[in-house]
């Protein structure tokens, strides 16, 4: 790699390791007087515009961008054709948003007809799952580990900090620079485009580690067993990575073993006296959901 990429690359990195605006006045001070060759200069200072754009991306915008990724992905990706058990996971999904710190977002649940085991966030709140995750989950609290997980993405902005890093790993800086912060049209078009992006190469594993950390946090505080999620997880690491069921969610995660010995070590010994719920089985919550 080009020693201007990777200065671009870890000035990029700088920026998404701390409070936004602090680490971003700290780098351009940084840079002001730094010898950089003409070339470098250029990309760095358009990076630094997408960073100073980006770094307080409202929260309207926020919703919108989250918005056209999730018309892009039901695009693809239909809503089953089920009322009751579209009422019973947005139902339980808000239930577990209320417990966030981000409670009033127009949190949005939905089942995706697709036969894979997956799960998807969007900025702003829109979470789906899929029926295959569904057919093969054990229990209420498993599925409430799963989304809170997703959850965790939508609060912590990690889709949001994928944009910025996408903006010089792949996307293009002009693009992100010329598009983040312009009318409804200008952003729908520019969600549009950075959809298929951000989905196909995943999110940093560390923003990864962090949702399952904040999952597990936010189950426990809804009233179900903490253990869900890693229960998950137990399930993937008996999977063959090559089954077409998992593919993609193994291509854009960490491996369960690893998700798994991270969230064990944080989890500690905290929940063992936890009195969570593994909750209803969900044939008695499709009779609830069907009236």
């Amino acid at each position: 790699m080009r020693a201007y990429q990777k200065l671009l690359i870890a000035s990029l990195t700088i920026l998404l390791c701390g409070p936004a605006a602090a680490q971003f006045d700290f780098l351009k001070k940084a840079l002001e007087n730094a010898p950089i060759p003409g070339k470098a200069k250029t990309a760095l200072d358009k990076t630094m515009d997408v960073a100073e754009k980006t770094k307080e991306i409202d929260e309207p915008k926020e919703i919108a961008i989250g918005q056209e990724f999730a018309a892009s992905l039901l695009g693809a990706k239909p809503l089953l054709n089920d009322p009751a058990l579209q009422r019973y996971v947005n139902t339980l999904g808000r239930w577990l948003a209320s417990q966030t710190e981000r409670p009033d977002l127009p949190w949005t649940f939905g089942v995706l007809n697709d036969d894979g085991f997956n799960a998807f966030a969007t900025p702003g709140g829109s979470i789906f799952v899929t029926k295959g995750l569904l057919a093969r989950m054990r229990n209420e609290a498993e599925l409430a580990g799963v989304l809170s997980h997703e959850i965790g993405h939508v609060i912590r902005k990690h889709y949001l900090k994928a944009i910025q890093s996408n903006a010089v790993t792949g996307l293009g800086v002009d693009l992100v620079a010329e598009n983040i912060n312009k009318g409804p049209a200008e952003l729908k078009t520019f969600a549009a485009n950075i959809f298929k992006d951000v989905y196909a190469k995943g999110l940093d594993k560390d923003d990864e580690y962090e949702a399952d950390r904040v999952g597990v946090v936010i189950a426990a505080r809804a009233g179900f067993d903490a253990y869900g999620l890693p229960s998950v997880l137990q399930t993937l690491q008996s999977q063959n990575p090559q089954d077409k069921g998992f593919s993609l969610l193994f291509e854009t995660h960490p491996t369960p073993t690893d998700r798994l010995d991270r969230l064990t070590r944080a989890m500690g010994t905290r929940f063992e006296s936890s009195t969570g719920s593994a909750g209803k089985p969900f044939s008695e919550r499709s009779r609830e959901f069907s009236h």
